[in-house]
């Protein structure tokens, strides 16, 4: 079972497309859904992939996984690595060989359960637009509602070991995306008093952007801002009419997220006439997701069932973080989409990290010469690469086998509360 798992891991890893795009990846993971017995629909909110396998009656539990990667360059040095320019960086690729790990488990198990499983793959999380799109085109009016919607998310962990946040503490934050676009007058760069130039303009409230986390309220360590994207200008000697800013915004409480939009919105609109600009600056929510809380009774347990399989040492706490998930519209946060209210949910992190992961070797000068420090205590494992860096990479070969039991034991335990 684990070989196709890994399989489909290795190709989408090498393969990676970014949001909106993921119609090769689409593609790959209905493949496997329809080998493990699923009848498959495909082309759900863009490139969105639904995959039903039934067996009698019983509840509807839902597994979700993500199909996008992010456009970034991998540096991981892996055999396998994407060299497209694009790269799995948050472990999407996983979570997607997981979930048909485990969709081909349950399949083996029908013994063991009874009910319908509807396996997603889901388009566009990166952009926090794909579960609202899957929404919107019906998907709970023609596929059931859930009894349960699982998903789990790769984290730099140790692998083997799964994460649950305690007593409704939310597992990730709310977040926003804005496309915030600045006016200037354009011009020649030998004559710069003749224009008005926005890029000046830009560094002015990037500068005064990211104080606002430091400054706004009484709950600034909630909070997060980051100008991940910087677009102006064609050329050296142009000063350009406008320029262009993508900025994400994140915060422990949903009100906590409200506060850091309005302050945002008064920085750009402040900076913006301090200039003199020529038009009101633009400030667009691109998307926007609620903070994500596990319902605290399914999800204990379910950190009961996978404790039983895993080991209790195995199943460790989650303080939550200021990652941000469309996921929660899956449940109430989505309720305008689907019409549906108190579906719960069930989110943990999955540890991708090697555990056994040795030491660099610091020995040794660059040239191979010992020196000095060679009788020196080894040096302690360097941190895993964070999500989103060029660099991630989860340890497959111990990380893939637990990413399927965790995601099977989940189901089944859904499947036996009725």
């Amino acid at each position: 079972m684990l070989r196709p798992a890994l399989a489909l891991y290795l190709d989408l890893h090498a393969h990676p497309e970014t949001s909106g795009h993921e119609s090769r990846t689409a593609g790959r993971f209905a493949e496997r859904l329809a080998a493990a017995g699923c009848e498959v629909t495909r082309g759900v909110g863009g490139h969105g992939v639904v995959g039903v396998l039934r067996n009698g009656d019983g509840p509807r539990v839902w597994l979700r996984a993500e199909l996008d990667a992010l456009p970034v360059r991998e540096r991981t040095g892996l055999p396998y690595a994407s060299d497209s320019g694009a790269m799995h960086a948050c472990g999407h690729d996983l979570h997607l060989a997981a979930a048909a790990g485990a969709t081909d488990l349950l399949a083996r198990l029908r013994d063991r359960w009874r009910g319908t499983l509807v396996v997603l793959g889901q388009p566009a999380e990166e952009t926090l637009s794909g579960a609202e799109a899957m929404l919107r085109d019906g998907l709970y009016e023609r596929f059931g509602r859930p009894g349960a919607v699982l998903a789990q998310h790769a984290a730099p962990l140790p692998s083997g070991t799964v994460a649950h946040t305690p007593d409704g503490t939310p597992v990730t934050g709310a977040g926003a995306v804005l496309e915030v676009v600045l006016h200037g007058r354009g011009g020649h760069a030998a004559t710069p008093g003749l224009a008005l130039d926005p890029v000046v303009t830009a560094a002015a409230v990037i500068t005064r952007l990211h104080a606002l986390t430091a400054r706004t309220g009484p709950h600034a360590d909630r909070m997060a801002l980051n100008v991940g994207m910087v677009r102006a200008g064609t050329a050296a000697n142009v000063v350009p009419e406008s320029a262009a800013l993508g900025v994400g915004l994140r915060a422990r409480a949903d009100a906590d997220l409200d506060r850091l939009l309005t302050a945002v919105h008064r920085a750009v609109h402040a900076e913006s006439a301090a200039a003199g600009a020529p038009r009101e600056p633009e400030v667009r929510v691109v998307s926007r997701s609620a903070a994500l809380r596990s319902d605290l009774t399914a999800t204990e347990s379910v950190r009961r069932a996978q404790a039983g399989l895993l080991g209790a040492s195995r199943v460790l706490p989650w303080p939550g973080s200021l990652a941000t998930e469309d996921f929660p519209l899956f449940g109430d946060a989505g309720a305008r989409f689907h019409g549906q209210r108190g579906i719960p949910l069930v989110y943990w992190m999955l540890g991708v990290a090697d555990p056994g992961r040795p030491a660099p070797d610091r020995s040794a000068s660059p040239a191979g010469t010992p020196t000095r420090s060679r009788e020196a205590p080894s040096a302690p494992p360097a941190p895993p690469a964070p999500n989103h860096s060029p660099r991630f990479a989860p340890h497959i070969g111990s990380a893939l086998r637990p990413a399927v039991a965790a995601l099977a034991a989940a189901a089944l335990d859904r499947f036996a509360a009725g």
